[in-house]
């Protein structure tokens, strides 16, 4: 029954959360891109190759977004012209280095603890982005948006008074929550059961230090595990003092943080499954590398 409670309060809890933040990220990304000329945007975005991979990277970085509020960011720059590439670091990158784990890892593990995660996962970024831009990933993005709204069309015209601009924002934000709802309520769901029926103790049995296999074990775990970023790095620690090893931990991090089944469900919506079992591989991959780096270093 305790459990039972548990996993309702949490999934009426992230389903609160997430719809709070992927109405408000996305009517903000749509009027921030009514008073921000097409043209300039598309500049800031469209830079081809290395360096736009880069920057991806680099404002996922610093975007203080959980995991599945990051679609909403997605279908902004989608809709404004963004490189694939581009775009694709960006979704990496967002939710395993935005600044909230990032603190927490620095606070947490120690300086050097927190400059290995972020090289690994930054450099993953860049590479795993350019890496599906070459194989032809951007043929796989559905058609983000059924109307074009406030920030698909460049060619609209918005009114002037902000009180009016808000209103338009507003009502392509909620456009595109409808079209993600159904796949939001079914990640929700299973990432509740999970919270509410797996313990700890499970996890870190099967990914202890005398496991060869524990840290892509760990990896897998921690995709379909949906941990906010305030409490995943706490979680980690405590399941490595109970046995788990620092490398399984990371893994486990940056599985369920990077890629989380309500993210996987909403992604859903706008990306191909193809595309999308390809970027549950790159966070896969991420996390076995990242560690056995921490294993080998640390």
């Amino acid at each position: 029954m305790n459990n039972l409670i548990n996993t309702i309060q949490y999934f009426l809890f992230i389903i609160v959360e997430l719809t709070i933040l992927f109405l408000g990220i996305s009517a903000t990304v749509s009027l921030i891109l009514m008073y921000v000329p097409q043209k300039k945007l598309k500049a800031w975005l469209s830079k081809r190759g290395l360096w736009g991979n880069f920057m991806g990277a680099i404002v996922g970085s610093l975007t203080p977004f959980c995991a599945c509020s990051t679609i909403p960011m997605t279908l902004g720059m989608l809709n404004a012209g963004a490189p694939f590439g581009s775009v694709m670091s960006f979704i990496i990158a967002s939710p395993l280095l935005n600044p909230i784990i990032i603190s927490i890892i620095a606070t947490l593990m120690g300086l050097k603890a927190c400059l290995l995660y972020f090289s690994v996962t930054f450099l993953g970024s860049i590479i795993f982005g350019i890496i599906l831009e070459k194989i032809g990933g951007a043929k796989y993005v559905k058609n983000s948006k059924g109307e074009t709204g406030c920030c698909g069309n460049t060619e609209t015209v918005f009114p002037a008074a902000f009180s009016q601009k808000l209103k338009v924002a507003f009502k392509s934000a909620w456009s595109d929550f409808r079209a993600v709802l159904i796949y939001l309520l079914i990640g929700v769901g299973i990432g509740a059961g999970i919270y509410g029926y797996i313990p700890q103790e499970f996890i870190a049995q099967i990914a202890g230090p005398s496991n060869p296999f524990a840290i892509p074990l760990a990896a897998i775990v921690g995709i379909p595990l949906y941990i906010r970023a305030e409490t995943a790095i706490p979680i980690g620690l405590a399941l490595a003092q109970k046995g788990m090893s620092m490398g399984a931990v990371i893994a486990l991090i940056i599985g369920g943080a990077g890629m989380a089944i309500p993210e996987m469900t909403m992604l859903a919506s706008i990306f191909q499954k193809r595309l999308v079992g390809l970027i549950v591989a790159v966070i896969f991959f991420t996390a076995v590398v990242g560690g056995y780096v921490f294993n080998l270093i640390l």
